[in-house]
């Protein structure tokens, strides 16, 4: 048999799609529609109303606009809402600008640093070409804005507004990429001449003056010091003088970020098993980045335990899939594309992650769930993708969606159970660059 698609075969096709009912309205459905449209069922949207039996206040959405920063404004919006209740400041929020510049900067430093550890390694090693592959972008995961924070703090974000760069990331993503492989380039050109390792790192530490640079003709320059000063909700003036970033946070946030652990459901790995990406660590004494795989239940469970606790909870997800952005609805039952098309397209959430079908593409926050005896049905989700899409900003996420696309949460470990605990507290499995979960 051919392996060739033949004249005979096209003609088969053509005479299996004339026996389908319906299939010439249906391909002007989708034509005219698109696949999402034409697959939602509206008689669903009675399940999605935006009520939620536990809920916890938040102020207005923020908007991360043509950035990949969802990991870093996920992890702010966690804090600015306990800060905005204690200290009565409405809709505050942190400078997202100034913890994405050092963010940048460390993962420069990350890279030339990698690229000095496998200086001797050929061109097509897998483990180098993984580290000039992640290179230099704005994505990460919750224990970088946590290590991040820990080493530089907070500020305002009228200390360090947004600029053009920040909020549209991928002009100076692409030369400061490019940037750093031509330094990768460099520092190998110099191995090969006979450099030192010491000589290297001061190779290094010029690179890296260079990339200071870049980053504050893009970000601005990240204030050494400055004045806190507010007005609060009930109109009484505030003023702080002379903080640094890191007095800020330990003055008016003081979160301790190893009373946070990460919790997995990644059902394509072993169960009950702590695992670390090392490859996506750019702080090297910061927090690192780890997940228990404990499994959907101990998820939930410890997700419902904080929201009921009035604690909002990061969470990594796969927004990509049944999802309409403009709606704000997360929710595989609403979009009927196997119907649609009369297929089947059934495939696990194991299976999703082995082929890379699935992955962990975006972070926002949890701020409420609907408990119906006791089980959730629908919960509340705080994007940060502006006030125009979804109810100003905010998403509904069905139960069945968290169930096949929530990969992992962020609680505080007393809402663990004992057996939870001990897989957080075993020692991390080292996962490779090229893992589904890295």
């Amino acid at each position: 048999m051919t392996k060739d698609l033949t004249e005979k075969d096209l003609q088969q096709f053509k005479t299996d799609l004339d026996e389908v009912p319906a299939s010439k309205a249906l391909a002007r459905a989708v034509q005219q529609n698109g696949v999402l449209k034409s697959s939602a069922d509206h008689t669903f949207l009675k399940n999605l109303d935006r009520t939620f039996s536990v809920e916890v206040e938040t102020d207005s959405v923020t908007n991360q606009k043509q950035s990949g920063r969802c990991w870093l404004f996920a992890t702010l919006n966690t804090l600015r809402h306990d800060f905005a209740k204690k200290y009565k400041v409405k809709d505050f929020q942190f400078s997202q600008n100034y913890n994405s510049f050092y963010d940048r900067l460390e993962k420069a430093n990350k890279m030339l640093e990698t690229a000095i550890e496998l200086i001797d390694r050929p061109d097509d090693d897998r483990e180098y070409l993984a580290m000039l592959q992640w290179g230099d972008t704005d994505g990460g995961q919750w224990a970088n804005g946590a290590a991040l924070i820990n080493k530089y703090g907070l500020v305002p974000q009228s200390v360090m507004p947004e600029t053009y760069n920040s909020e549209k990331t991928r002009e100076i993503s692409d030369v400061l990429n490019y940037k750093l492989k031509n330094d990768v380039v460099d520092l190998r050109a110099h191995y090969q001449a006979g450099a030192t390792e010491d000589e290297l790192r001061g190779d290094k530490k010029k690179q890296l003056a260079e990339v200071y640079r870049m980053l504050v003709y893009a970000f601005g320059q990240p204030p050494v010091s400055f004045d806190f000063e507010y007005r609060d909700d009930d109109k009484k003036y505030h003023l702080d003088r002379d903080l640094t970033p890191q007095e800020f946070f330990q003055k008016y946030v003081a979160v301790d970020f190893d009373q946070y652990v990460v919790l997995a459901d990644a059902p394509d790995h072993e169960s009950n098993q702590n695992f670390g990406i090392p490859s996506q660590n750019y702080i090297f004494d910061g927090k690192q980045v780890e997940l228990a795989n404990v499994g959907l239940k101990s998820v939930k469970d410890a997700a419902i335990a904080s929201l009921k606790d009035g604690k909002t909870v990061w969470f990594g997800c796969d927004v990509g899939h049944y999802s309409d952005r403009q709606l704000g609805i997360l929710a595989a039952e609403y979009f009927q594309k196997a119907e649609l098309f009369n297929i089947d397209l059934t495939i696990t959430k194991a299976q999703r992650l082995a082929t890379r079908e699935g992955e962990c593409s975006h972070a926002m926050t949890l701020t409420g769930v609907d408990l119906v005896d006791g089980q959730p049905t629908k919960w509340k989700v705080e994007n940060s993708w502006g006030d125009k899409v979804g109810e100003k900003g905010y998403f509904i996420m069905s139960d069945e969606w968290f169930d096949q696309y929530v990969y992992e949460v962020v609680v505080e470990r007393k809402y663990l159970t004992a057996d939870d605990l001990k897989v957080v507290d075993s020692p991390a499995k080292a996962l490779k660059p090229w893992d589904s979960l890295s």
